[in-house]
């Protein structure tokens, strides 16, 4: 029996006439109507794409090593995060050259504060997830397949380097959803980048395998994790455990590759003020107190919707929180105009970054210094 290709598969998909809704695809159509990228047609596909990082089963059966999930996979079906499909005991990615949103925003969205402020980077994510957060807020992406999805770009990894040169950005991002599902991809145009002077940077969840992991990152100049909490139930939100991510935090550490952490803190979920303290204490001791870390405001959406945006009042403890332990980098995110969005020198509290949301309207860092008491500030600054 031939092996079925990936027109096969998706075109099921267009001939249900998938609709197209959400933010992911409304921010796609805006790309295309640009004229900067081109839409797939519905018969235009790319070679197939076999998956790294996997072990063949008895059966047809497949184990895929790429995340902490591991997932047994039977002939014809797909793993947990809908992007990698057994095909006859061989494993596939069905998402490779394929994103379903490309844009440019700034690095402070990442966020990345500590990585060339005031610059912007191509951001490139795809259909799927390895996790299943119920307040994503990128859940149009995440929580579907590129079927459910239904459009997306037919991008391959030299055009992705091309773009983000044409558009004159140094830095190209995967995120949106998580990068470790589309890992093929991501590697690939890595890559090419790093050959022609670009940064290469990446958002995720953490929680992908130490070797794959350990590949990537000789191509990685930066990596933003989120850090759901401290604690069983942050975690259980989405579906996941916390061991798994802190031992991706101390692999990047160690690789000396630029790490910011984001803890998106949840009324009710991971808001304690002893959670916050412990998981302040963790990052000190086991990563750098040198390493900036974000507190960014919830906000209702997808499947938690019944809880109330967090107080600022919240954040603002969170803040005091980390300085008092001893990070020395602590912001707050999703709270425009709060005086803590910025960076403080840790030595003489002058202002090093001054921004409003993701605008930076004042840098302070010169050669990776402190322009009033000349401390070395830590990060990526040409």
């Amino acid at each position: 029996m031939s092996k079925p290709n990936r027109r096969e598969f998706i075109s099921k998909a267009f001939a249900g006439g998938v609709a197209v809704a959400g933010a992911g695809c409304l921010l796609l159509m805006e790309r295309v109507n640009a004229g900067l990228f081109r839409e797939s047609e519905k018969t235009d596909f790319q070679e197939e794409r076999e998956a790294m990082y996997y072990t063949r089963l008895d059966r047809n059966r497949v184990q895929c090593d790429l995340c902490y999930r591991s997932c047994i996979i039977n002939q014809g079906r797909r793993g947990f995060c809908r992007n990698r499909e057994n095909r006859h005991g061989t494993l596939y990615t069905v998402v490779y050259g394929l994103p379903s949103a490309v844009h440019t925003d700034p690095v402070e969205k990442e966020p990345q504060h500590h990585m060339l402020p005031g610059t912007n980077m191509l951001s490139v994510g795809t259909a799927g997830c390895n996790f299943r957060c119920l307040h994503c807020h990128n859940w149009q992406l995440s929580q579907r397949s590129i079927e459910e999805i239904g459009r997306y770009y037919d991008l391959p990894p030299r055009e992705v380097v091309n773009k983000a040169k044409g558009l004159g950005v140094p830095t190209i991002s995967s995120t949106y959803n998580e990068p470790t599902v589309f890992y093929e991809y991501v590697l690939d145009y890595a890559r090419i980048a790093k050959e022609e002077g670009l940064r290469i940077l990446w958002h995720s969840n953490g929680y992908m395998q130490p070797e794959p992991l350990n590949e990537l990152l000789k191509y990685t100049d930066a990596v933003t994790i989120d850090l759901k909490g401290f604690s069983r139930l942050a975690y259980e939100n989405s579906s996941a455990e916390l061991k798994p991510v802190l031992k991706t935090l101390q692999i990047i550490k160690e690789a000396g590759t630029w790490l910011e952490i984001v803890n998106l803190v949840i009324p009710a979920i991971n808001d304690s003020g002893a959670e916050i303290r412990r998981m302040c204490e963790w990052i000190r001791d086991n990563i750098s107190p040198e390493v900036p870390v974000h507190f960014s405001r919830f906000f209702p959406n997808y499947k938690l919707t019944n809880l109330s945006p967090t107080p600022i009042e919240t954040l603002e403890r969170a803040h005091k929180t980390a300085l008092q332990v001893g990070l020395q980098y602590v912001t707050l995110g999703n709270v425009p105009g709060h005086k803590l969005n910025s960076t403080f020198c840790p030595k003489c509290r002058k202002i090093l970054i001054r921004r409003t949301h993701f605008q930076v309207t004042e840098n302070n860092i010169i050669n990776g210094r402190c322009s009033s008491c000349e401390h070395k500030i830590p990060g990526i600054w040409v």
